[in-house]
């Protein structure tokens, strides 16, 4: 799926940062397509957590996080990701970095697109505000 405008940003959530790191077909085209369209690239700290596993490849994780951009949580954030979650009637842990991932999506300027594996989910926190491309 290719991204449409100039000078927007492209958010990986776990899926999109594994992709990444993985070098999954699908991913490195959007990203391709994102670089030459002049998108800034973006993920949450947490995402790193969660896409980080035994078979991680920790040379490969270092060197893509030094090419994309890092946001960090802080205590507003983290509240407006819980407004988030109460707003989508989520809550617990299953949803909890989902909802960070996308309180830092709909701060980023636009356009805005993830690429994300949990459509569901993602669509009911982010809204209209993130165009959501499938894994």
């Amino acid at each position: 799926m290719k991204v449409s405008a100039t000078q927007g940003t492209l958010v990986l959530d776990c899926a999109g940062l594994s992709g990444f790191v993985e070098g999954r077909r699908r991913v490195m085209v959007v990203l391709d397509e994102a670089q030459r369209m002049e998108w800034r690239v973006r993920t949450c700290a947490a995402t790193i957590i969660e896409a980080t596993h035994p078979k991680t490849d920790a040379a490969r994780m270092t060197w893509i996080l030094s090419r994309v951009q890092v946001e960090s949580l802080t205590r507003d954030a983290a509240r407006a990701a819980s407004a988030l979650l109460r707003a989508a009637n989520l809550h617990g842990h299953k949803y909890a970095i989902d909802a960070m991932v996308a309180e830092m999506a709909l701060r980023q300027r636009g356009p805005v697109a993830m690429i994300t594996s949990d459509l569901d989910d993602m669509a009911r926190l982010c809204g209209p505000g993130v165009r959501l491309i499938p894994l």
